[in-house]
């Protein structure tokens, strides 16, 4: 991963390197700019880039495909997703304008013009995303990381899920406390989650996409869908249901 300062700026852009098989040669660099203040939404998390990994290893399934990505933040998973072909829309809280200007920042970085940048809160049946087209797949990295948020993530991706119901959430979060799940929350909404190990998509490497970010081997990757929902598969290994 390569960084360079922006002049007269407190911006740091970050590129990362995704790779294809040896045999097809193929691969993507985006850039990601951070901002430097005390804003988590504003960095690059080990998560982001396990997620931005598991688009990268479903690309050829994304062309006209509509993906959604909630907490966008940096952006990092729904610009491969746009550069894989999707058709793209960033939210990140419309409390926070930073988050969603920084959204717009990525989507400027990487010649993304035609990605939409919505603001849209946790828990809350706003306008805006009542509007939303319909979409396929919804992405999420570590939206997971405040317990109070939980259950307002999930009434977000709930009512998703029901007015797209073959549409599938991928999301990842880092392990931070035993004493964290979301388990009886999927079963008060009616969903179901399945956990894709990272070596079936290659994330379990020490330096993913080119990266130095620590903890990857504490990430797990979850696919959730509506319970009893017969699923079109858009992505692999929809196995094992927890």
């Amino acid at each position: 991963m390569e960084s360079s300062d922006t002049a007269g700026s407190n911006i740091v852009a970050k590129a990362f390197t995704f790779e294809g098989r040896k045999d097809t040669w193929s691969s993507l660099t985006v850039s990601i700019p951070e901002v430097l203040e005390p804003q988590y939404g504003m960095y690059v998390w080990p998560s982001a880039v396990v997620l931005a990994q598991f688009v990268w290893s479903h690309r050829d399934k994304l062309p006209q495909k509509t993906v959604l990505e909630l907490g966008a933040g940096v952006s990092l998973p729904g610009v491969v997703a746009a550069k894989c072909g999707a058709q793209v829309i960033l939210s990140d809280s419309a409390e926070i304008p930073l988050c969603l200007e920084n959204c717009r920042r990525t989507c400027s970085t990487n010649d993304l013009a035609a990605v939409r940048v919505v603001g849209l809160t946790w828990g809350e049946i706003s306008p805006d995303l009542v509007l939303l087209p319909p979409v396929d797949v919804i992405l999420g990295s570590d939206v997971f990381y405040e317990p109070e948020d939980f259950e307002n993530v999930l009434v977000t991706i709930t009512f998703l899920l029901r007015k797209n119901p073959e549409a599938q959430f991928w999301t990842t979060y880092q392990e931070r406390s035993a004493d964290w799940s979301i388990e009886a929350l999927l079963h008060k909404w009616n969903l179901q989650c399945v956990n894709i190990p990272l070596e079936r998509f290659q994330a379990n490497q020490a330096h993913l996409a080119g990266s130095t970010l620590p903890g990857n081997h504490a990430v797990q990757m979850l696919i959730i869908t509506l319970k009893g929902h017969v699923q079109k598969p858009i992505a692999d290994g929809m196995k094992n249901n927890l």
